[in-house]
């Protein structure tokens, strides 16, 4: 039972991870019917600069509380992405709009090729130890273990959703990004300007792409210029699980994934008499993506019109 709850908790956190990048992706395929493969690299600048940060104000404030520096890098981190990513979206993206799908796609692996091989020029290609700015002490829950860092992550992601998830229902923006995804023309001539809102998009998936980023930084204690490419392609797995463009499948496809992953890491092996080690726990993020697409191409909780945001 202790190992159950362990690998739950562990779950919750991946998956929470998870969840972040994947609203990323399904907000802007939910408005242009972009998959933009270069989102999980978007993820990787934004852990690299929060490293940057991070040492930097260390050797400048080294009596700083490690919480405020954390704080700080995350904040700069999210900045520097959302610069990014809206400049991404005008050079790369905007220009091929009215493209056949195929060369936005290739324009968006391409644009995953040229982050990566900037930031190892940038920042070098060996990883780098990422510092723990919280307190290592561990909690102890029902015989299980979380760190301060985990709960951390906990409570950021559950934060940072409901806001999302106000933003989008509640505000002037959400609505003029739902009826952006429902038909950008009409909206146009509602007063509502689709550059504007589609831009906003891609700054706030970029933002949560930081956020992200830092927490697998802070979590996994490692940054290097690659980090980005299979969070970023398990966030496209989860998204597709949920419910590509629904944002609350983003969230339940995350989740769940992270959950899978997380119990097969604990029970594959006993599972397979120990022909298959925690070390397979990849595949599970693939078998997922198989079995939806065969058994329900829509996802979990399908693709609503109401929810492209």
């Amino acid at each position: 039972m202790e190992t159950l709850l362990q690998q739950i908790i562990n779950g919750l956190v991946l998956g929470s991870m998870y969840a972040l990048v994947a609203l990323g992706y399904t907000m802007v395929y939910g408005i242009i019917g972009l998959i933009n493969f270069a989102h999980g690299d978007v993820l990787m600048v934004g852990a690299l600069t929060s490293w940057t940060i991070i040492v930097g104000m260390r050797e400048s404030m080294p009596g700083a509380p490690g919480w405020l520096i954390l704080l700080l890098a995350l904040l700069i981190a999210m900045v520097v992405c959302a610069l990014l990513n809206y400049t991404i979206e005008k050079l790369a993206y905007r220009p091929l709009r009215n493209s056949p799908r195929l060369a936005p796609l290739i324009t968006a692996m391409g644009m995953s090729i040229l982050l990566q091989t900037l930031a190892m020029i940038i920042w070098k290609p060996n990883p780098k130890s990422y510092p723990s700015m919280l307190p290592t002490e561990p909690l102890h829950l029902g015989g299980a273990v979380i760190s301060v860092t985990q709960v951390f992550i906990l409570g950021t992601t559950a934060v940072v959703l409901a806001g999302l998830m106000y933003m989008v229902n509640k505000t002037n923006l959400g609505r003029a990004m739902r009826a952006t995804a429902e038909n950008p023309r009409v909206a146009g001539l509602m007063g509502i300007k689709p550059d504007m809102v589609i831009s906003a998009t891609f700054i706030i998936g970029a933002m949560l792409a930081a956020i992200a980023g830092v927490m697998w930084a802070a979590n996994y204690g490692t940054v290097q210029h690659s980090m980005g490419f299979m969070p970023g392609l398990k966030a496209f797995v989860a998204a597709v699980f949920g419910g590509i463009g629904n944002l609350a499948g983003a969230v339940v496809g995350g989740i769940s994934l992270g959950l899978i992953e997380s119990l097969g890491a604990g029970y594959l092996g006993q599972l397979t008499g120990g022909f298959l080690g925690s070390q397979y726990t990849d595949i599970f993020a693939f078998i997922v993506l198989a079995v939806v697409l065969t058994l329900r191409p829509s996802g979990l909780l399908g693709e609503r019109v109401a929810d492209r945001a």
